[in-house]
């Protein structure tokens, strides 16, 4: 079998019999926001496996005839999409698009459609902000540690996560401690430590809220200054800053300022509004206190010799609510002026000194007061002119009175009889005639100076001797200057009398104390002794006494010879001698002549 073989070329002529093809079920790009405008985004494709003109596409965008905002071009031939205007990821951040495609030949029409997401990458173009540049915030003293002050809300307009994520730090404008914290992702500020506006009343803070970039370089803050106002609570008592002492003269007038009280309170407003009040040591209404200004007057006459310190117990009292206080002890010294008289403590004194002592002999001491102080209560002491006033001299400091001279009790043209001396003194003020005067009575004390004296230095009597016994027969008598006992006598006999004779000790009289007989004794001689009855060293004086017994007829004359016998003659003549008769009378003189007779 043969057979031949030819190549034969059929030409098929197409028919618009296929729909374009997307080369994917739908297409997804992805750009940052803010590129240049007319930029590709990408390139859609498809495929027509008609030829020719049927096989030609055409690319086109589904727009709505209401949507003014177009960001996207397609280039009709090669479907390349461009960019017509900026992207703003804050705005729109995701675009879905129709694209269709057509072919050339319509007809029949063939096209086909894919739905094109474009998702816009944010870029970091915002940055964070506040509502306000500057806020005031109010937050107590007293709110515990740890408490919610204010929360800050920062917003970012970028849409991602990290270029709009807020992280917040804080900064204090002041040097020092920073009582607060604020929270960096949740902006919370709150107390780290105590509050006390008495310290801070406020402070400056400056709060930025940054976003978190992963480019640190990109990153972008804002910032505001917070203004935190510390309010007060009445947590500080008032505090006392005046002295606790003045001084005042005692000769001030009524109403006079006396002293300014002054208290301060840290606390502000009315809890640092601060009253004063006396609360005690002002029971006699010495003073009054203005309770605003704390000015502290004299409210009647003072006297420092009745009241010289007072101490008033003052309050500093605030106004807050409960109220706080302080007390202070408010010592006010009455200072003197010279308005008071010096005063003898006795305005008669009486006082005794021995005679015969030596010159500077201490009589007394005598003391005036002043109820005055200091200087205005130094006295002087003087002896005012007078009868006597020589002998003494007062010591001008101390009122030590003491003798310039010997005394002597018996000297009469000095003292008088009782011995008393009085002498006038006066108490003066250092630098002032202000004074006064007192008296003292002086006694001056006997010493035993002087003996008894008898009135005649010697005695001489004469006396019966037929005197009764018991008969007074002399009375002696003895002076003495001295007084008291130092001048008191006392007499006794010293010589043997015989027993004839005693003397009465008291009145110095002399009396018999047996019968007398002169014929048995016609004279006595003996000493008489005038002695002062002091109890220390006494003194004495003797005189003498003679007692002559005179003679009384108290005897018979006596015969020598009793019987006589005599023998005479018968012759014996007239006038003779017969005998001679003796006879003796003891008698004297007269009494004693014997005259004979016969009887």
């Amino acid at each position: 079998r043969q057979n031949a073989s030819t190549s034969v070329i059929v030409n098929v002529l197409d028919e618009n019999d296929n729909s374009p093809m997307f080369m994917r079920e739908s297409y997804f790009f992805e750009m940052e926001e803010n590129p240049v405008p007319r930029g590709v985004v990408g390139t859609v494709t498809a495929v027509d496996k008609d030829s020719g003109r049927n096989g030609q596409l055409s690319y086109f965008l589904f727009i709505a005839k209401d949507d003014d905002d177009v960001h996207f071009e397609i280039d009709s031939l090669t479907g390349d999409l461009f960019l017509s205007k900026e992207l703003d990821y804050e705005t729109a951040s995701h675009f879905l698009l129709q694209v269709i495609i057509k072919d050339y030949n319509n007809n029949p029409p063939q096209n086909n459609t894919v739905f094109l997401s474009i998702d816009v990458e944010d870029q970091n173009d915002h940055s964070p902000y506040f509502q306000d540049d500057f806020i005031v915030i109010g937050i107590e003293e007293n709110v515990p540690v740890g408490t919610l002050v204010y929360t800050f809300n920062a917003k970012d307009g970028d849409g991602s996560f990290l270029n709009s994520k807020i992280q917040y730090s804080l900064e204090m404008s002041n040097m020092g401690e920073n009582p607060f914290l604020i929270h960096p992702s949740y902006g919370t500020l709150t107390t780290a430590f105590p509050l006390d506006r008495e310290i801070t009343p406020f402070l400056i803070l400056t709060v930025s809220a940054a976003d978190q970039a992963i480019n640190l370089t990109d990153r972008r803050l804002d910032s505001l200054a917070a203004k935190i106002v510390i309010l007060d609570i009445n947590d500080n008592s008032p505090s006392f800053t005046s002295s606790p002492l003045s001084y005042v003269m005692e000769d001030v007038e009524v109403g006079f300022l006396a002293h300014r009280i002054i208290a301060k309170d840290p606390d502000e407003g009315r809890n640092g509004q601060v009253t004063y009040h006396i609360l005690s040591g002002n029971e006699n209404k010495a003073f009054v206190l203005d309770k605003i200004t704390g000015l502290l007057s004299t409210a009647r006459l003072l006297d420092r010799e009745i009241q010289e310190r007072y101490s008033l117990t003052v309050m500093a009292l605030d106004d807050g609510s409960p109220a706080l206080s302080a007390t202070q002890v408010l010592t006010i010294i009455v200072l003197d002026v010279n308005d008071e008289t010096p005063i003898f403590l006795k305005q008669l004194y009486e006082t005794a000194v021995h005679e015969n002592q030596d010159p500077g002999e201490f009589v007394i001491k005598v003391e005036a007061v002043d109820r005055d102080a200091g200087l205005n209560s130094l006295l002087r002491y003087e002896i005012l002119p007078g009868a006597g006033y020589e002998k003494f001299k007062m010591n001008s400091d101390s009122g030590e009175l003491v003798t310039t001279a010997s005394l002597d009790r018996e000297t009469q043209e000095v003292f008088s009889i009782k011995g008393n001396c009085e002498i006038s003194m006066s108490a003066c003020k250092m630098g002032s005639e202000n004074g006064s005067t007192a008296q003292l009575y002086l006694t001056v004390l006997d010493e035993n100076d002087h003996n008894p004296l008898f009135a005649k230095t010697q005695y001489q009597i004469s006396v019966r001797e037929d005197l009764e016994e018991g008969s007074a027969i002399l009375d002696l008598f003895a002076s003495d200057k001295d007084d008291g006992l130092n001048g008191e006598v006392a007499y006794s006999l010293v010589d043997d009398t015989f027993g004839a004779f005693a003397i009465d000790s008291v009145t110095g009289s002399i009396v018999t104390t047996k019968a007398l007989d002169r014929e048995t004794k016609s004279q006595y001689i003996f000493r008489a002794v005038a002695s002062d009855c002091s109890t220390h060293l006494p003194r004495s004086t003797t005189v003498s006494v003679v007692v002559h017994i005179d003679d009384v007829n108290d005897n018979d004359p006596l015969f020598l010879q009793n019987p006589i016998r005599a023998f005479v003659p018968a012759e014996t003549p007239v006038n003779e001698t017969i005998a001679t008769v003796r006879a003796e009378d003891m008698d004297l003189g007269s009494n004693g002549a014997v005259v004979f007779g016969l009887m």
